[in-house]
């Protein structure tokens, strides 16, 4: 595609015009008059043909994958080949979703005949989490005169990925495990015998008669005790909703209240993968072995529990592009799921919503499914609204009232079920929206010394 720049304009103005213009008032020169301006029309084809030309032996290289974090300044990087024996500026343009902010809506590239393949770097920044793909590329440059710009479009097919932004929680984390130096979550010490059989031995005064292996002494003929260990690796799963409830804000505002630029306010399960995310790295720190299992009205995303760097990143892809669906849970399914698939003990933190009484009667009839087998944690984010009738600030008007009596009912309802709950042997803790990570990172470490798996 071919279209003027200002420069022909210029010259058509200062040219064909004012040639036009002498040639119909003046009969004498009107041949000469005619004769530049076809000269002119002439120079100008003539340049718009050798614009075509331009983009010979040039091709633009895109990665396959970028990766950013929300919020943090990254860039993509990419590359321009060329067989040129002389210089040339080339105008690059990308058809940038709104989540991905750039500081100049094209790129300015100046390549050398020297340089058969030159690397670039062009700034942007990831708004909010997801899955972005590029799928053309716009080129232009300018004809050999300046008269034309040659535009052209390159497939392309890059895909911009968006992981959530860990620094905050890294930082209020680190009074939890840093000693000293930069930030790191060492193991921690564990109290107790273990409860993983190692080995058996002679019987010694002082043994208890609750490890004596009888069916050995038997054979033996005389006693003979068992020997445990600590588990060295435990399996942890987060069970993450990603339903209707988990799509309110987290931030406990109505859309009033919000901050003008705040243009993506952060969601519950924006919280809940962040969490997922934080509490998988201090398993890995701890020697245990992690999963996922993401679900709604069915189970949306199923993470063996493993360990290492790569299991990491297959753990953390199948987060980044996680979103809610305006489905409700479906508790059936999820525990029959996790009944056929987890057969060995595993600490299991739920990241749900139980304020809905419905969903909360499901999920204590299915729980049980599970609970004997299973160490359960449920966590769910402080609704809005929620806290004692006379707790502070007083009210002053009706609707204030009955503002803070429904928040009173609804913090009743969720410690009677808490109650429930912990009839079961399950853990249900109501969580702050700033203390989040820390909380359920919290809960894991208490679990790991107090040898509960």
């Amino acid at each position: 595609m071919i279209t003027p720049r200002n420069k022909l304009l210029f010259w058509f103005a200062l040219i064909i015009l004012p040639f036009m213009i002498i040639g119909a008032i003046f009969t004498a020169a009107e041949e000469s008059s005619y004769g530049i301006i076809a000269l002119f029309v002439f120079l100008a084809a003539i340049d718009a043909t050798l614009a075509k030309l331009r983009f010979t032996g040039i091709s633009v290289e895109f990665p396959p994958i970028v990766r950013l974090s929300s919020q943090k300044k990254g860039a993509i990087e990419f590359k321009i080949r060329t067989s040129r024996a002389k210089a040339i500026m080339i105008r690059l343009g990308l058809a940038f979703p709104e989540e991905l902010s750039v500081e100049n809506e094209y790129f300015l590239a100046r390549i050398t005949a020297e340089n058969e393949l030159s690397l670039f770097s062009w700034p942007c920044t990831g708004q909010r989490r997801g899955n972005f793909k590029l799928k053309q590329c716009y080129m232009e440059v300018s004809s050999p005169f300046g008269l034309w710009s040659c535009r052209k479009a390159q497939s392309i097919n890059m895909e911009v990925r968006v992981y959530p932004n860990l620094a905050r929680e890294r930082k209020s984390l680190a009074a939890l495990f840093l000693n000293r130096g930069m930030f790191g979550i060492h193991a921690q010490r564990q109290v107790g015998q273990g409860r993983e059989f190692e080995k058996l031995r002679e019987y010694v005064y002082g043994d208890s008669y609750d490890y004596i292996h009888w069916k050995a002494t038997a054979r033996r003929g005389r006693p003979v005790t068992k020997v445990f260990q600590v588990e060295k690796t435990q399996e942890v799963y987060i069970v993450l909703d990603a339903s209707r409830l988990s799509a309110r804000n987290a931030n406990n505002l109505t859309a009033q209240h919000r901050m003008a630029d705040d243009i993506y306010p952060a969601t519950m399960l924006e919280r809940f993968i962040t969490a997922s995310l934080i509490t998988g790295l201090v398993a890995e720190k701890q020697g245990d072995i992690f999963g996922l299992l993401a679900f709604n009205d069915r189970v949306r995303s199923f993470v063996k529990a493993k360990n290492g760097a790569a299991h990491f990143n297959v753990y953390r892809d199948s987060l980044y592009n996680l979103q809610s669906q305006i489905v409700n849970p479906d508790f059936d399914d999820l525990f029959m799921f996790i009944g056929q698939k987890l057969r060995r003990r595993a600490l299991l933190i739920f990241l749900t919503s139980l304020d809905d009484p419905v969903l909360a009667e499901s999920f204590i009839k299915n729980v049980e499914l599970i609970s004997r087998k299973h160490l359960i944690l449920v966590n769910m984010m402080k609704p809005r609204g929620i806290k004692n009738l006379f707790s502070p600030p007083a009210v002053d008007s009706l609707d204030a009232i009955y503002q803070d009596l429904g928040g009173h009912i609804m913090l009743h309802n969720l410690l009677e079920i808490k109650k429930v709950l912990r009839l079961r042997g399950i853990n249900f803790s109501i969580l702050e929206n700033e203390n989040m990570c820390t909380q359920i990172v919290s809960q894991y470490i208490n679990v790991k010394q107090r040898q509960l798996i």
